[in-house]
């Protein structure tokens, strides 16, 4: 997948998301699942910021940068939005995979995200070593493709330079 800097849109599969796409949200406590059961933290983005998603943001996984209120630092990021159907959820969330191993919770910091591209529709897993699988290929390909240099630029995007929480 190559980003197109020209009109920053994504290619994939003719997804209709316009990327990049900026949000930013309050960590929140979600279930537990991801470092508990998967061995895979995600930061849980509160209500507003999943509610201030485009209508045409799709239900899927993302690939792209987060940053920490609480740090200079811009790291790669994958990201699921949506109900997760291994787990059926019956509300529509947004949970980020920030790369990087943090010795401590997140909560209550403001996460800021670029999002530059999507990866795969959502799906639904036959067992959970399935899904641990997949979340583990969707962190090495959001890695890989944030290796790009097109998509290094955004690492030092001046969004990055501003924190604010939900309102």
């Amino acid at each position: 997948m190559s980003i197109e800097t020209s009109n920053c849109v994504a290619k994939q599969n003719g997804v209709g998301n316009k990327f990049p796409y900026f949000t930013k949200g309050v960590i929140v406590k979600g279930f537990g699942r991801g470092s508990k059961e998967l061995g895979i933290p995600t930061a849980n983005m509160c209500n507003e910021a999943v509610k201030s998603l485009p209508e045409n943001f799709d239900p899927g996984v993302y690939y792209g940068w987060a940053k920490l209120s609480n740090s200079p630092t811009v790291y790669k990021m994958v990201m699921s939005v949506g109900w997760n159907p291994f787990y059926k959820n019956k509300t529509k969330s947004m949970e980020v995979h920030i790369i990087h191993e943090f010795g401590c919770d997140l909560y209550d910091l403001t996460l800021s995200v670029c999002v530059l591209g999507y990866s795969r529709p959502e799906l639904d897993f036959n067992s959970l070593e399935d899904l641990i699988k997949e979340i583990r290929n969707d962190i090495q390909t959001a890695s890989d493709n944030l290796d790009n240099e097109d998509a290094q630029q955004y690492a030092t995007h001046p969004y990055f330079k501003h924190d604010s929480k939900c309102s």
